[in-house]
């Protein structure tokens, strides 16, 4: 997995938080936040397929599902960040996107500590 994606989140959830004000400074944000949700979309889309054996490959396939639905989320957020009056529901949206996608990346690195096992002969 790469870092990008995690820096990106970490961007994207400071400017969450951050205070914004009416006006220019607000368009600025909606901008900056537009901004930082197209580098994690961006980034989950350079996720690959990578399991081989069958139980991961089917645990791989859920989280590929998991990775098209966020993609699309994220999408669908962009222009809502741009023109939505209420602000507090943009950032109660994009709160909870976060949250989503940094689920979304324990579950790979989940699975990918499970490859790992499984090739070298866990405890089990």
């Amino acid at each position: 997995m790469r870092d990008d994606v995690q820096r990106a989140l970490a961007a994207l959830s400071q400017l969450i938080e951050a205070p914004t004000a009416a006006g220019t400074a607000l368009g600025n944000w909606r901008w900056t936040v537009r901004q930082r949700l197209s580098a994690v979309r961006d980034g989950l889309a350079l996720e690959s397929a990578r399991a081989t054996e069958g139980w991961l490959v089917a645990r791989e396939g859920s989280l590929l599902r998991e990775r098209t639905a966020l993609m699309t989320r994220l999408s669908a957020l962009g222009p809502t960040v741009l023109q939505a009056s209420d602000v507090s529901m943009v950032r109660e949206e994009l709160r909870r996107i976060v949250a989503d996608i940094s689920h979304h990346r324990q579950r790979l690195h989940d699975l990918a500590y499970d490859e790992v096992e499984l090739e070298l002969g866990g405890s089990e």
